[in-house]
């Protein structure tokens, strides 16, 4: 049966334009790929769940063929920034988000779920906080999108699948605090060097004070540093530049990643991209490449609104959270802050021992994990 179809969803104005991949961006078009319960030219389904992440290329996700077996029609997403995380802003996925929800109620879906895969957690949770209650007015850079003149229609429930709780905290968390030097990653201080054998692990009480206490430190001197280079390139191009792209050194260096203690789970002292040593220095993992803008908006700790339990605070709407417990870089921590963050009782938690973040060469896994997925999404009032 042949299940996958391209969808081509318009693409809200922001009212100026956003600066990205210039066949996308004069297309106006957001690509997806759906998964049809009934293979494609049948009806469609009750149910459609829409798998997001705010950079990264979901229109081959692992999981949308197996959750159309199950029954839903199944989404995935791409935003406006597909393949280009230096450039986003986490409100103009928000307005993304709203352009694909609206399209699937327009063709007669009773039900629509969003799904917030990894890095998707705290970007769903920010959809329909701004859905139910609209108040961001610009991105903390200034300038569009004003998101309470969106069309940003409610999701009847949220899903947080193997998903950190924000962006700007799960980079808090793995930022480098021994960096001395913003232009040199090997000038450090290894009295808060994580890979100095000295410190560990395991790692003391008292250096891992000392440690998240420098992480937050090195996350608002960049973002004052943003903040002040923003202003001096308005000075000095008198408004006609508004922003200039960066390099942020030591992305991976959680002690969790090295000290199974802590937050503790079955996953193996690694990451997603491999040993934490590596990982940490190397361009595959997050955060190196961004803008001044695009700091502010996503990584920031105290400007972001990104930030997933904060969201999740006002949100009516039922919610989720599945975790894997061998997860390396979302941790049973993760989704009990976004559990815990939910204010009322039409949520669930629900581990799935032994899975990984992507489920990869996990086939019954992953089965099991669709049709949980699917069986929560029509049960869905």
């Amino acid at each position: 049966m042949n299940r996958r179809e391209l969808l081509a969803v318009p693409m809200q104005s922001s009212g100026a334009m956003d600066v990205q991949s210039g066949v996308a961006r004069r297309a106006g078009v957001l690509w997806c790929t759906r998964h049809r319960a009934a293979g494609v030219g049948g009806p469609i389904a009750d149910t459609a769940v829409v798998v997001i992440h705010p950079s990264s290329n979901f229109m081959g996700h692992y999981a949308l063929d197996a959750l159309a077996e199950c029954g839903v029609d199944a989404i995935g997403m791409t935003t406006r920034y597909i393949g280009n995380e230096a450039m986003l802003l986490l409100e103009h996925c928000v307005v993304d988000i709203g352009s694909v929800v609206r399209h699937l109620r327009n063709e007669g879906y009773r039900r629509v779920v969003l799904i917030g895969n990894s890095g998707g957690g705290g970007l769903v949770a920010l959809y329909q906080n701004q859905a139910e209650h609209p108040t961001i007015t610009a991105p903390p850079a200034g300038g569009p999108p004003d998101l309470t003149r969106a069309d940003l229609p409610p999701a009847d429930g949220l899903i947080m699948l193997m998903a950190h709780p924000g962006r700007n905290i799960v980079l808090t968390e793995k930022l480098d605090p021994s960096i001395l030097d913003e232009t040199d990653p090997f000038r450090r201080d290894p009295a808060l060097d994580l890979f100095n054998p000295d410190n560990g692990p395991p790692y003391s009480p008292e250096f891992l004070a000392r440690y998240r206490a420098a992480q937050v430190a090195r996350s608002e001197r960049i973002t004052q540093w943003a903040l002040a280079q923003l202003a001096e390139l308005k000075e000095r191009t008198h408004g006609r530049v508004d922003d200039l792209p960066f390099v942020v050194h030591g992305t991976m260096a959680d002690p969790r990643n090295l000290d199974l203690s802590l937050d503790p789970s079955d996953r193996a002292a690694t990451t997603q991209w491999g040993a934490p040593d590596v990982a940490n220095l190397i361009p595959a993992s997050i955060g190196h490449y961004t803008s001044l803008r695009s700091w502010l908006s996503q990584w920031s700790s105290s400007l972001s609104n990104g930030n997933g339990p904060e969201r999740l605070q006002t949100v009516k709407a039922p919610v989720h959270v599945i975790y894997g417990t061998a997860d390396p870089g979302c941790y049973p921590g993760h989704a009990r802050m976004l559990y815990d963050a939910v204010p009322h009782d039409n949520k669930l938690l629900t581990p799935i021992p032994g899975a990984k973040h992507y489920l990869f060469d996990q086939p019954e896994h992953k089965r099991a994990c669709c049709r949980l997925i699917a069986d929560w999404s029509q049960s869905l009032a």
